[in-house]
């Protein structure tokens, strides 16, 4: 499996971001989707989630602010960022798994064994 993250970057306090991701190596399965950030020094922690059947799962900082949304025709993940604070800023990673996760799982990133490289989010005053 392959997971590509495109969309980042730098932006003031308040602004908006659309990341994307693309997901390829597979041909079945359902599959469950997530967001993940990682800061300088901080451990990676989960952001948004979604399950195949649409079920979502989001941060408490980033409830509000954040929606996550795929499109199933073509394997391809989103994270609308609004009103962006300094503390969004990371690294932010795509994430899969089979099967739908999120419900039961939440965003524990031991569930899922596929990340792609990553997309860095600045927010600057």
């Amino acid at each position: 499996v392959k997971l590509a993250e495109f969309g980042g970057g730098s932006v003031q306090i308040g602004g908006s971001l659309r990341l994307s991701c693309t997901a390829s190596g597979y041909t079945y399965g359902t599959t469950c989707m997530a967001w993940f950030r990682q800061a300088p020094g901080k451990e990676r922690e989960g952001v948004a989630g979604i399950d195949s059947d649409g079920t979502t799962k989001y941060a408490d900082s980033v409830k509000g602010r954040f929606t996550i949304s795929r499109d199933n025709t073509n394997d391809t993940l989103y994270l609308e960022m609004n009103n962006l604070k300094v503390e969004d800023t990371g690294m932010y990673y795509c994430t899969l798994a089979f099967g739908d996760l999120i419900g039961p799982y939440g965003l524990n990133k031991d569930i899922f064994a596929q990340w792609g490289q990553g997309t860095q989010v600045t927010v600057s005053s």
